[in-house]
């Protein structure tokens, strides 16, 4: 059994597992920091961005001051944002034979999978994860598409020029894998490829293996996954959580007796509770407004959101916010509060309760009733008609780099009144804000993170007892910035095996048992001995068939009469019934050396030697010249020249011994 590790970032995971001849990829994430590397893309043009100076070497050499332009001291690509795919040189991605998707974030590198490297098996995600997932690929597409840029920039690639480069564009890795957006059209197909499971549905591979959805709390459908046969189990932990917030709980039960857990998705903000950050967004966004500023809220268009509408539904009334108005911007932002409130059995069981009253399970649609939360596709149209300020505004992308928040950016970021709100723990905030600089406005970094952290992980592992932890390398020592912290770590019994990109792991189990069936017709056949107390043993002569991993013993048949007539074709190979060997009987059973001493002399032995060795014991039939060995699962009798004596002493020998 194999774990191909395609990428190295901990909580975007892509890893290909191969167990009982089948290819399964556990997740297909893409990597969007690399795009904190370019230019933002405005949606209305940018004077400052437009005027940034080119950039110039130390000796003067200005030819990549088109491509690479200079911002408060660092360097950016010019260019259009590209991403990070998983590694696609460690295994023909054209052999996976499944991809198994944990969460609509742990799909974004779908369509470069599907469509550009031969792929032609089935992927199989929850229907809240391919629904939301569609909704992050679609807005992630008309973001990169709605502003085209002219030039596509690849001098800077190089490595004899990104050597000369300033950080972190110098410490950039495996620039020539980086890629443009997918198309819209990739998105539709790679969908088309997906089949709709629930929670503990049971899905057979190939006859060869099982695998089972679960439900793992951290986001809407979010999934763990089994993957088991008869005998083996691994157990695939991605992007959970133990707190209780709008999607179903996680089931931790079903994870118990696995051979190998494979843990990844843990919070990418061990230090921070939740709770105390929702709390510091919602106070901080009070402040601004009573300032008279605008709040700015970079995220995703599903996820969070959801949490931070439901808290500030709670806080505005109480803070005096109720006439402030809230918008959420984003070509997919009527789509996805839509789908929040009929996803009702993919829910906690408290929202789902409210589902049958019925209540709308979350309270933005209260919000929306009441027009303190108004949603648009984008800042153009009926926005710009309606805008009022001061306000809070939720739009993507969280990078800062595509998408209306840049728009926002230019617009507040020189009035110190305002106030960005970092609530996505996906991208450093700094890096984020680089573009930007020098600015007025306030940041604030809250980030919500409700995945395992460090202490619930030990917990669970104490439960389950998995007999194995793989886990990314990052887990397997305190982060660098807190080198103290040993309790930031993954801490089990066995230590956890680690991974880190393009490596190839050799799980620490083999396969010892296969289960095989008996047709009807050959178990009445059978006829048991008690072997021992509670243990009974059958001999059986039949044929193994074996398809589909699937292996059944039926009754040998008798061999047909051969066929000389001319004008019949012989049969093929593969058709010809298998020849069956003449049966031998089974023998248990241990002998008892005096015993058997005994018996050689009432049949005329006399001069017997016993002699004890590290297997067993030696008899030595002097006058005969004759060695009998008996060792645990043998017995050799050797006697030179005299067939009849041999056989003898063997019948001798098999009245000790049980046959079958």
């Amino acid at each position: 059994m194999k774990l191909y590790c395609l990428s190295g970032h901990p909580t975007l995971p892509c890893n290909i597992l191969k167990f009982k001849s089948t290819t399964i990829m556990l997740d297909c994430s893409l990597d969007m920091t690399s795009s904190l590397s370019f230019l933002p893309l405005p949606l209305v043009h940018s004077t400052r961005l437009s005027k940034l100076p080119g950039w110039v070497t130390k000796d003067g050499n200005t030819q990549f001051e088109k491509e690479l332009k200079e911002c408060s001291g660092r360097v950016f690509v010019d260019s259009v944002p590209e991403f990070c795919l998983p590694e696609t040189e460690l295994i023909d991605l054209s052999t996976v034979d499944v991809i198994l998707i944990s969460n609509y974030h742990c799909m974004m590198a779908l369509p470069y999978i599907t469509e550009r490297t031969g792929f032609t098996g089935t992927v199989y995600a929850t229907e809240p994860t391919v629904q939301i997932g569609r909704l992050l690929m679609e807005e992630l597409v008309n973001f990169i598409e709605r502003v085209p840029k002219a030039q596509s920039a690849t001098m800077w690639k190089h490595k004899e020029v990104q050597r000369l480069l300033p950080a972190p564009l110098k410490d950039a890795v495996e620039v020539f894998t980086w890629k443009k957006c997918y198309t819209m059209q990739e998105v539709n197909a790679a969908l088309s490829k997906i089949q709709l499971v629930g929670y503990s549905q049971k899905i057979e591979l190939f006859g060869a293996v099982q695998v089972t959805p679960l439900s793992s709390g951290y986001a809407l459908g979010s999934s763990n996954w089994i993957i088991q046969s008869h005998y083996e189990k691994v157990s695939y932990v991605s992007g959970s959580s133990l707190l209780t917030t709008h999607p179903q709980a996680m089931d931790q039960a079903s994870l118990k007796n696995s051979d190998v857990l494979i843990l990844t998705g843990l919070t990418q903000i061990p230090t921070a509770n939740p709770d105390g950050m929702v709390g510091e967004f919602c106070s901080n966004l009070a402040m601004t407004i009573r300032n008279g500023g605008n709040v700015l809220v970079p995220c995703y268009p599903s996820g969070v959101i959801y949490d931070l509408l439901e808290c500030l539904y709670q806080y505005i009334d109480s803070a005096g916010l109720s006439s402030i108005p809230f918008y959420f911007i984003s070509p997919v932002a009527n789509s996805s509060l839509e789908f929040s409130q009929i996803f009702a059995e993919w829910l906690c069981q408290n929202k789902q309760s409210k589902v049958y009253l019925p209540e709308p399970p979350f309270p933005h649609a209260e919000l929306i009733q009441t027009n303190k939360l108004k949603h648009y596709p984008s800042i153009h149209g009926d926005f710009s008609n309606d805008f009022k300020q001061p306000c809070v505004v939720f739009t993507g992308h969280p990078t800062l780099r595509f998408g209306d928040v840049v728009h926002f950016m230019e617009l507040w970021g020189k009035s110190s009144l305002n106030t960005v709100i970092f609530t996505e723990p996906d991208f450093s905030y700094l890096d984020a804000l680089a573009p930007y600089q020098p600015l007025a406005m306030k940041c604030v970094y809250c980030p919500i993170d409700t995945r395992l952290n460090f202490i619930q992980v030990t917990k669970l592992l104490k439960e389950v007892q998995p007999l194995n932890v793989v886990c990314p390398e990052q887990y397997t020592q305190p982060p660098a910035s807190q080198a103290h912290r040993s309790d930031l770590m993954i801490d089990c019994q066995p230590a956890p095996m680690s991974y880190r990109r393009a490596e190839v792991l050799t799980l620490p189990f083999k396969r010892r048992f296969e289960k095989i069936e008996l047709v009807p017709e050959l178990a009445e056949t059978l006829v048991p001995v008690v072997f021992k107390p509670g243990i009974s043993l059958a001999t059986i002569s039949a044929v193994l068939y074996t398809k589909d991993n699937k292996h059944v013993l039926q009754i040998a048949p008798k061999p047909a009469q051969a066929q000389n007539q001319s004008g019949k074709k012989r049969k093929k190979p593969a058709e010809e019934i298998p020849e069956i060997q003449p049966f031998k009987p089974c023998l248990s059973g241990s002998i008892p050396v005096e015993q058997f001493v005994q018996t050689l002399e009432k049949h005329g032995f006399s001069d017997v030697k016993i002699e004890d060795t590290a297997k067993g014991h030696i008899v030595h039939l002097q006058e005969a010249d004759t060695l009998i060995q008996f060792e645990e699962d043998s017995t050799h009798i050797i006697c030179e020249h005299d067939e009849r004596l041999r056989v003898r002493l063997r019948d001798m020998v098999l009245k000790f011994l049980q046959k079958f």
